[in-house]
């Protein structure tokens, strides 16, 4: 099963079960400070863990960084 992150297909054996597992899995215990939308929509940090995934889903992750 596949799902695109960043522009990049990566591949799983069983696809994580929600949004939540699978920031958990790209980004261990960050949570603040990004933004992600799921096929083009914004998900709130509060609907991560019911955000279910499907196959073929296209993730983009978007991490606060400081400087000017």
């Amino acid at each position: 099963m596949e799902i695109t992150i960043n522009h990049t297909t990566k591949t799983f054996d069983v696809l994580p079960e929600n949004l939540e597992a699978l920031m958990a899995m790209e980004i261990p215990g960050k949570k603040k400070g990004i933004a992600v939308a799921l096929n083009n929509r914004i998900i709130p940090l509060s609907a991560w863990a019911e955000t279910l995934l499907k196959n073929k889903d296209s993730v983009l992750i978007i991490t606060a960084t400081q400087g000017g």
